[in-house]
């Protein structure tokens, strides 16, 4: 049904390309002023809706610069705060909005600032924590600032080449836009990927001379958590358990518990999803509820036996080098 909705839609689906067009034109030609600051700026988006890895790409940057002073900057979706905001040992979920306050979490000595409106968030940390680098989450498309790098993420079950504009497919943005990207990152591939397949796949998405095409794969932890104690993931083998899933594409996650042949039933909702009590109550009743750490943090304290699974990008020694030297042309 849903499928056949976006068929319809494709008159809209023209109406927003041209949205797109214009907009990006204005900026090109400077009408619509980009600002370019002092501080290097990482930016880490794309230019499809969900699904590429946006979070655990930052979280590997963040790894990566862990010997410089680095500040995260998002703006903070579906959080309940206005403005900018800097974290604290008090902000919560709905200060921060999910994906900032997991980030916080893990990385409770980084600075973790929301702000919609970027340069005003940027300026706030330039004056306030005077960071090394800002690591701008989820900023392809927000053009008023002109970052000193840019990693495009594109998923590999779904290149951005093959997509078409919203509704009647999931671009957000113009393919043309990849050309703005220093590095591109193709996210979410087989462990097993050959060289031939990377080959083809860099000669689909036609990268500009000065552009590196990376690949990465998810790595899962062998453990899960509450929090407060881990314990193996093995330990579900045999039990069935409640997952739930509030992200845009959890296909590899399911597919990766069931090649591990772990029983469950899966509660799947929409991206960011804020959790009712009611739809607590579908999956409540489960003696074990996993779910993915984006999801913990909405679900934290109001479910019982609620543990998540980290997952993080894995790339090659190759790759890892190569996105390493890229970033060091920014200092």
């Amino acid at each position: 049904m849903l499928q056949v909705l976006r068929k319809i839609a494709f008159p809209i689906s023209l109406i927003y390309a041209l949205v797109v067009y214009v907009r990006n034109f204005l900026f090109d030609i400077g009408v619509f002023k980009s600002k370019s600051f002092s501080t290097p700026t990482i930016c880490v988006g794309n230019i499809s809706v969900g699904g590429t890895g946006k979070t655990p790409m930052t979280e590997f940057l963040l790894r990566m610069l862990k010997d410089k002073k680095v500040a995260v900057l998002s703006r903070g979706y579906k959080r309940q705060s206005k403005g900018f905001v800097l974290a604290n040992e008090g902000s919560s979920v709905l200060d921060l909005g999910d994906e900032p306050f997991q980030i916080h979490k893990k990385f409770p000595d980084v600075a973790i600032a929301v702000d919609g409106d970027r340069p005003n968030g940027i300026a706030q940390l330039e004056n306030g924590v005077k960071p090394e680098v800002i690591v701008l989450d989820d900023a392809m498309q927000h053009r008023w600032v002109k970052p000193t790098k840019t990693i495009l993420l594109t998923a590999y079950s779904k290149l951005y080449v093959n997509d078409w504009y919203l509704p009647t497919g999931d671009l957000r943005d113009a393919k043309v836009a990849s050309k703005r990207a220093d590095v591109i990152v193709v996210t979410k591939c087989p462990a097993s990927i050959s060289e031939a397949e990377k080959k083809n796949i860099a000669i689909k998405l036609k990268p500009e001379s000065n552009q590196k095409v990376l690949f990465a794969s998810l790595a899962y932890a062998d453990f899960v958590s509450d929090g407060n104690q881990n314990k193996p993931l093995s330990e579900l083998i045999n039990k069935s358990f409640a997952l739930v899933t509030g992200i845009a594409s959890p296909e590899p996650l399911v597919q990766y518990l069931s090649a591990m042949g772990l029983e469950f039933e899966h509660f799947e909702f929409g991206d960011h999803h804020h959790f009712t009590d009611e739809e607590i109550g579908t999956f409540s009743g489960f003696d074990q509820i996993l779910t993915t750490e984006k999801d913990f943090v909405r679900l934290e304290g109001r479910v019982d036996g609620v543990f998540y699974l980290e997952v993080a990008h894995q790339f090659n020694a190759t790759d890892t080098a190569a996105l390493e030297e890229s970033l060091k042309q920014i200092f």
